[in-house]
């Protein structure tokens, strides 16, 4: 039973076919050395101005720094970065601020996702880029504009799968029962992770999974573990606990290890592979996560940037692979995030 189990892979209806969605970005060295010839070395100076839903994010931190550091590495660029502090409208102004600055490119992490026309409108003809968060206008980018990030079809369909085949493993397939934290409810990311765990759910294999509650802890780790303290509360028993990313994975843990559960007896999924989450699995508290590659990103939109800047045709949607990670592979993702 168990080598069948070790054998499942995802039906082809819920993998996205890369080729579908453009191209996925190559190592920073051909990054690197396509824009040494794309640019050439006598190219006049360029400015990218970015600004970013928040700073206070510690994934999002991991891929700011990423940005600085590859920008560090092109000659004659001028790189600098804006917190719009979760406020749309602060965002916005940034965005017309540096158009009227005069940068050559704006690369955006947009606060809220449904709020992408007006973005847009923001930049004019101004080159812009939106990174990791899809905003709802993706299909209607103008040519000068695109979305780099990784597919969040993926994301929440490996972590949830996997949690699946890992109770199935402990022979709980005659009926588990569980809790999913929702990031912020204005993020693409959020809602696509949320669905793709039903998704999971509402296959053959996996139906045996049933959802107690889910609430949204805002992407928060303190905001997750006071929620997790509340489900706990009730006294209902559970089985697993599936999170949109890592950091309300952690905050769940946390609550769950204060009550004095036994991390053994509760399967945990999330989604992002940061440091904090590694170590978190390699106390053994921790089953599942997937790494979204911050540095692929940010690296990937300012080469998409300047790619649009120097008049190349770029696809509309670049997509990083998104990657399972458990306890038999984290080894190869330290240091990663």
């Amino acid at each position: 039973m168990v080598n069948t189990l070790l054998s499942w892979s995802i039906p082809e209806k819920f993998i996205v076919r890369r080729a579908h969605f453009g191209r996925v970005i190559m190592k920073k060295t051909l990054i690197a050395t396509s824009l040494v010839a794309l640019i050439g070395t006598s190219a006049a100076a360029q400015e990218i101005g970015a600004t970013f839903s928040r700073f206070d994010d510690n994934w999002l931190t991991v891929l700011r720094t990423g940005m600085v550091e590859y920008a560090g590495t092109i000659n004659g660029l001028t790189y600098q970065q804006e917190d719009a502090s979760d406020d749309l409208a602060k965002q916005i102004d940034q965005v017309r601020n540096f158009v009227a600055s005069g940068v050559d490119a704006i690369i955006v992490n947009i606060v809220d996702t449904s709020a992408g026309a007006a973005v847009s409108a923001a930049a004019g003809d101004t080159p812009l880029v939106y990174v990791n968060r899809e905003p709802d206008n993706v299909d209607v980018l103008p040519a000068t504009q695109a979305f780099v990030a990784s597919n969040e079809i993926e994301s929440g369909t490996l972590s949830a799968f996997e949690i699946c085949k890992n109770l199935r493993a402990a022979g709980k397939a005659g009926g588990a029962t569980g809790y999913l934290m929702n990031g912020q409810l204005s993020n693409q990311a959020a809602v696509q992770r949320s669905k793709d765990v039903y998704d999971v759910i509402g296959m053959d294999m996996c139906n045996f999974m049933t959802i107690i509650d889910e609430q949204t802890a805002n992407w928060s780790r303190d905001e997750a573990q006071d929620l997790m303290t509340n489900w706990m509360s009730s006294g209902e028993p559970f089985d697993f606990v599936l999170a949109n990313n890592d950091e309300m994975a952690i905050g769940a843990i946390q609550a769950m290890k204060a009550a004095g559960m036994d991390m053994a007896d509760v399967q945990v999924g999330g989604v992002d592979a940061s440091q904090d989450a590694l170590l978190s699995m390699a106390a053994g508290d921790y089953d599942v996560t997937v790494f979204q590659d911050s540095v692929g990103q940010g690296t990937g939109s300012i080469d998409t940037a300047l790619r649009i800047i120097a008049g190349e045709k770029v696809d509309k949607k670049v997509y990083i692979p998104f990657v399972l990670v458990t306890p038999s592979n984290m080894g190869d993702f330290l240091d990663k995030n």
